[in-house]
């Protein structure tokens, strides 16, 4: 016979949990079985992904640390902060904080793609950083048309940037086969 099964997902379960009382009520809640993937349990306990089977990530390494991309996408903002750090105190709150802002995210995305549980989830944020890079790439044509920063702080931002680049659709393109 096939086995009534309900959808979960880390939401679900804890709304279930909340309202199970400080002595349980929910024997196949516990801690081991919550994750972010959705899953379906059968009436015997068992537990079955939907749609996941094969998508989970590999490891490939200790920490989004050891990524390169990650590290050039550090040392782009490194760059960024240096070069805004010359803009007139008048683009303070305009085109200093944006870019600082733009190029923190590059990073931030990549860190926070490495650490979800799916190869979906992660190939989504390093979209997300390539939208952010693009925008970064952006506002340093505006601040070279306007003459702000030095040619040099400007060129290795956007060889970083451009590197940066390059990473991400060769991620991409690897991840998506």
């Amino acid at each position: 016979t096939t086995g009534v099964f309900f959808i979960c997902t880390q939401a679900w379960r804890k709304w279930l949990k909340d309202r199970a009382g400080p002595f349980g009520g929910f024997s196949w809640l516990h801690r081991s079985s919550i994750s972010a993937s959705p899953c379906y349990y059968a009436s015997n306990g068992s537990r079955r992904g939907i749609g996941n089977s094969g998508q989970r990530r590999q490891k490939l390494g200790a920490s989004f640390k050891d990524l390169v991309v990650w590290q050039r996408a550090v040392q782009m903002s490194l760059a960024i902060y240096k070069l805004t750090s010359s803009f007139p105190p008048s683009e303070r709150f305009g085109l200093t904080n944006q870019l600082r802002r733009a190029s923190v995210s590059v990073a931030s995305n990549i860190a926070e793609g490495y650490g979800r549980s799916t190869k979906g989830e992660y190939l989504l944020f390093l979209g997300h950083a390539r939208g952010s890079n693009c925008e970064v790439q952006t506002q340093l044509v505006i601040s070279e048309a306007l003459g702000f920063g030095s040619e040099q702080s400007r060129r290795l931002a956007e060889s970083l940037s451009c590197e940066v680049s390059r990473m991400l659709v060769a991620i991409m393109n690897k991840s998506q086969r």
